[in-house]
């Protein structure tokens, strides 16, 4: 299902494109459950203490780096996670242990990752059309690398700019402005496609006057107000219908 809000601004193919990755490419939700559930596991059965513990530690570590990281890459950082969790537990920086403990995390976490329907479709259908493409996501570059390479879309995506090499996440404008240099797009008509209403949506839109398109799946909202999309999705394969019957009026 496609439904579009504002009709008039969808007369034409757009100039570039931005995808967001995580929940946009890929329902995060499921992989995220995965993965922190093998990471607890393993600190339980290391330490021998008790599952509400772990809860305990992690979630202050979460709040304490997010807190004092604020809007950067590194905020999201696992690594970190683990090791203020390790230290919150009394047990020190334990650095073997906290690259051990991040590493379960994201293998568990790519294991279980497997991108929507038709997602490769898309881009493919975009390139032959001469349509650019980038990916402008929050998180470090190496792991948002390591999940494109996963996917196999390394090659499929002109561009990517993660919030690492932007110093911000989304919605600051950074992310949304070094994709737009980096691209070159011959017109100013920008689609962003993503499924935060606020990082995703109203960053786009805000930021670089982008015509925003939203990606709405089991636990994501439609944005309202301010946040609120041009036009939103549930299925690759309608964005496809969309982009082929603009393509047909070049």
């Amino acid at each position: 299902m496609i439904k579009i809000y504002s009709e008039e601004l969808f007369s034409k193919l757009p100039d570039a494109i931005l995808f967001d990755t995580d929940n946009t490419l890929y329902p995060y939700e499921p992989a995220h459950i995965e993965a922190q559930k093998a990471v607890k596991d393993k600190v339980v059965n290391t330490f021998s203490i008790k599952p509400a513990e772990f809860d305990i530690a992690f979630k202050e570590a979460r709040h304490q780096i997010k807190t004092r990281l604020k809007d950067t890459a590194s905020s999201h950082s696992r690594l970190l996670y683990m090791q203020r969790m390790l230290e919150i537990m009394g047990l020190g920086s334990q650095v073997l242990l906290a690259l051990d403990f991040e590493q379960t995390y994201w293998r568990t976490f790519l294991s279980n990752a497997v991108l929507f329907d038709e997602v490769k479709d898309l881009l493919d259908d975009l390139r032959l059309l001469g349509v650019p493409t980038a990916i402008v996501t929050d998180l470090t570059a190496q792991i948002q690398f390591r999940k494109i390479v996963y996917f196999g879309l390394d090659h499929y995506f002109d561009y990517i700019v993660t919030s690492e090499e932007a110093g911000f996440d989304k919605p600051h404008e950074a992310p949304f402005k070094i994709a737009l240099e980096k691209m070159q797009p011959k017109g100013d008509c920008i689609w962003m496609i993503g499924d935060n209403p606020v990082n995703d949506i109203c960053g786009g839109k805000e930021k670089i006057n982008a015509i925003t398109i939203q990606k709405i799946h089991d636990g994501v909202e439609i944005g309202t107000g301010k946040n609120a999309p041009d036009a939103i999705f549930t299925e690759y394969r309608d964005l496809r219908n969309l982009v082929a019957r603009l393509g047909n009026t070049i």
